[in-house]
């Protein structure tokens, strides 16, 4: 799955201007804890920066070093390489390996990973291009506009020589000044209820999927362009209102601005530079070769997937991508597997390995108060909306954080994922009587938090089902 995310502007700072350290702390600023592992990433992302400046016939032979990540769900594994890739304005792809399997089984093709990657790029450079013509683009729109509000003079037919005489045209400053004063109020969104007809583009079919050797594949072959006759792009002429036409012709106009080969061509170029894919549950295609069983697949898997993380080239349908300098982050829990578990040559590929530590009292505390996007500053922000004036005492948080603990040592650790569980139970009577008779400052101490939890944390046949 792709996840294209591009860098705001309040977050993101010149790359060439973040030491290591800087990295560190503006991760610090979403991940609670996990210091070697944002270390490791700051130092891979820099190194970045450095191999760009170096002599092109040096950094060609200057390749990224892979991190494994180890550690149990929840931690933050994900988090740190999303931010990293947000961080950085790079082409991100987060992918599972368990989906995996090796060439002649049914599953997906180890390629479509960099495919995705490429599509995830393409979103990317499609939006800042966008957002550069949107001044451009709006300019052009609103003229559009008004050709339809006032629609020019038609041509005055050849005169016969019979009749009366012919009434004079609206003089050019008459015509002007008409068209300025409906500027003036389509700005003003005056005339956002008024009706025109506008061009409606239909959606059609574009795309075809191929069964493979290596199973379905999508092999986005493009009809619209091999067949241009047969599936042209068919418009229907409909009565909108100003308001929906302004952003119909909006959208025509910012796909005539952007050149498409342009963008095509800089996401490659980002991609081959700048590309980080993240490869989740590696653990869970991590066994030697037995002889039979599940293993052959799993070390088939690798197999396939070992040319891509050392350097090859794969054909996309905007054209091919060497991917000897995208960035591999792997993460696995690896309970029952280990890092040895892997072939010799995925070992090689991944030579910094970072252990995440699972997540204590202290940790929660943070997590539910510290990061920019806290969980308790969401519920507040969301219940804020009906009215809600909601608060949580110091003791309270600490005692989310005490139960989220005790229940992951009981059950299963799902680390930092548990304290949205113990927030939903606390808070299910505070959301659902918001907006009605609910309003004000609601306190939420840690009488409350012990009365919803309790009775849910002893009994643990009802914390596995409900917690």
């Amino acid at each position: 799955m792709a996840i294209p995310l591009p860098a705001s502007t309040e977050e993101h700072r010149a790359l060439d201007a973040l030491s290591p350290r800087e990295i560190v702390a503006e991760l610090d600023r979403h991940v609670i804890g996990q210091a070697a592992a944002k270390r490791a990433v700051a130092i891979a992302l820099r190194n970045r920066v450095r191999r760009q400046r170096l002599p092109p016939e040096q950094a060609a032979d200057i390749t990224p070093k892979n991190i494994l990540m180890i550690g149990p769900t929840g931690v933050g594994k994900t988090e740190i390489a999303r931010r990293l890739a947000r961080l950085s304005g790079s082409p991100f792809v987060k992918v599972e390996a368990s989906k995996f399997t090796e060439v002649g089984y049914v599953g997906r093709d180890v390629d479509s990973i960099v495919r995705d990657l490429v599509e995830s790029a393409i979103d990317m450079v499609r939006r800042e291009r966008t957002t550069e013509i949107r001044k451009k683009a709006d300019d052009h729109v609103e003229e559009r506009l008004l050709d339809l509000l006032l629609p020019p003079p038609a041509p005055r037919p050849a005169s016969s020589g019979e009749g009366g005489p012919e009434p004079a045209p609206p003089s050019r400053d008459t015509a002007r000044s008409t068209r300025d004063k409906l500027r003036d109020q389509l700005r003003a969104g005056l005339l956002d209820s008024r009706t025109v007809e506008v061009d409606v583009p239909e959606k059609g079919f574009s795309g075809l999927q191929v069964l493979t050797n290596q199973g379905v594949e999508e092999m986005d072959l493009n009809l619209r362009e091999m067949l241009p006759g047969l599936f042209g792009a068919r418009a229907k002429r409909r009565a909108l209102p100003v308001s929906e036409a302004r952003e119909i012709l909006r959208q025509d106009e910012e796909a005539r601005l952007v050149d498409r080969d342009l963008v095509a061509r800089t996401a490659l170029e980002r991609v081959q530079s700048s590309g980080i894919v993240f490869l989740d549950e590696i653990d869970k295609i991590a066994g030697r070769e037995s002889g039979r069983g599940p293993d052959i697949s799993r070390e088939g898997v690798q197999r396939d997937l070992l040319p891509i993380v050392e350097g090859t080239t794969v054909s996309t349908k905007h054209g091919p991508v060497r991917t000897d300098h995208i960035l591999f982050i792997a993460a696995g829990a690896f309970h029952v597997s280990k890092p040895s578990d892997l072939i010799p040559e995925m070992q090689g590929r991944f030579p910094i390995r970072v252990e995440l530590s699972s997540l204590g009292v202290e940790d929660f505390v943070r997590i539910l108060t510290e990061p920019k996007s806290a969980l308790v500053g969401q519920y507040q922000a969301l219940l804020s909306t009906e009215g809600v004036d909601l608060r949580f005492t110091p003791e309270a948080i600490r005692e989310l954080a005490r139960m989220a603990t005790e229940v992951n040592q009981s059950a299963e650790n799902i680390g930092a994922r548990r304290l949205a569980t113990v927030l939903e139970t606390v808070l299910d009577l505070v959301s659902f009587e918001a907006g009605e008779g609910l309003r004000g400052p609601v306190v939420i101490d840690a009488d409350e938090v012990r009365r919803k939890l309790e009775p849910l944390v002893r009994d643990q046949d009802l914390s596995r089902f409900i917690l």
